[in-house]
């Protein structure tokens, strides 16, 4: 299975190509993207992802929750999520998810949320997600930069757009994380192959300046190994995430354990927080 492909509950990755090359980077005792409920596309309560991280024995659960502009939810999420009974051995943190919107770094989250990011009363961290490509007017369908690059967009084109995006949305916004990066790139026709060093090497200084995380996300099955070790390599903190829209996925990692015998030791946990 190709990074940026997604698969189903329990699925896992049809070949071979990625053995051995990311799991050893992250620590699969936690999982650092977890929706419920106040996302509409998710179906298990803050209370049932909280049973089942302590079913599976987490060390750390990250709730988190879709955000637009126009959102109005996240006090009544971040009052749910502490409300929630402790858990011996376990850490609960939030997150809210957004979409990138342009090569600016605008991003689909409130403005008196993204204010809030990382302090006492606001959460934890905004997950930046390219849901579409962030173009320089506005974000762009799969369909619509498929249509470009037809027509002649250069193929480094959307590559370059994206990271142009994750760089100045970090420096704007509070601790972020890279929910499920380069996951937008084979739904245009490209691959992380279309990734270029340079594009690692400006995206590992912008996240060690902007105290960001990266996360490897199940559900998509990204980023791939050359970029987990280029990032690792260059010191990005990296975390496991399950991007788990129902309790049954949390912390369940079919395809992130099939590529056991990566190097121990990666850089996530606690450094996380």
């Amino acid at each position: 299975m190709s990074p940026g492909t997604p698969h189903g509950p329990g699925g896992g990755p049809d070949g071979g190509s990625v053995a051995g090359s990311v799991a050893g980077y992250v620590v699969p005792t936690d999982d650092h993207h977890v929706h419920s409920t106040f996302s509409d596309d998710a179906r298990s309560t803050p209370e049932e992802n909280l049973a089942a991280a302590r079913e599976r024995g987490l060390r750390s659960i990250r709730m988190v929750d879709h955000v637009r502009t126009s959102t109005t939810y996240v006090p009544d999420f971040l009052a749910a999520v502490a409300a929630l009974p402790p858990v011996d051995g376990l850490e609960v943190v939030t997150g809210v998810e957004a979409k990138l919107l342009d090569t600016a770094g605008a991003v689909d989250a409130p403005a008196e949320v993204l204010a809030r990011v990382g302090g006492p009363d606001g959460p934890g961290r905004v997950l930046l997600a390219d849901h579409q490509l962030p173009g320089p007017d506005g974000p762009l369908s799969p369909r619509a930069v498929r249509e470009l690059l037809d027509g002649g967009l250069a193929r480094s084109a959307p590559v370059e757009m994206l990271v142009a995006s994750y760089l100045r949305a970090v420096e704007g916004c509070g601790p972020a994380q890279l929910a499920h990066p380069f996951s937008i790139l084979p739904k245009i026709g490209l691959t992380e192959d279309d990734v270029g060093e340079d594009h690692l090497a400006a995206l590992a200084d912008a996240a060690l300046a902007h105290d960001v995380v990266v996360e490897v996300n199940e559900k998509w099955c990204c980023p791939g190994p050359r970029i987990v070790a280029a990032l690792a390599d260059r010191g990005v903190r990296l975390v496991a995430s399950s991007d788990a829209h129902h309790a049954d996925d949390v912390g369940r990692y079919a395809w992130l354990r099939g590529t056991a015998g990566g190097r121990s030791g990666g850089l996530a946990g606690e450094e996380a927080r």
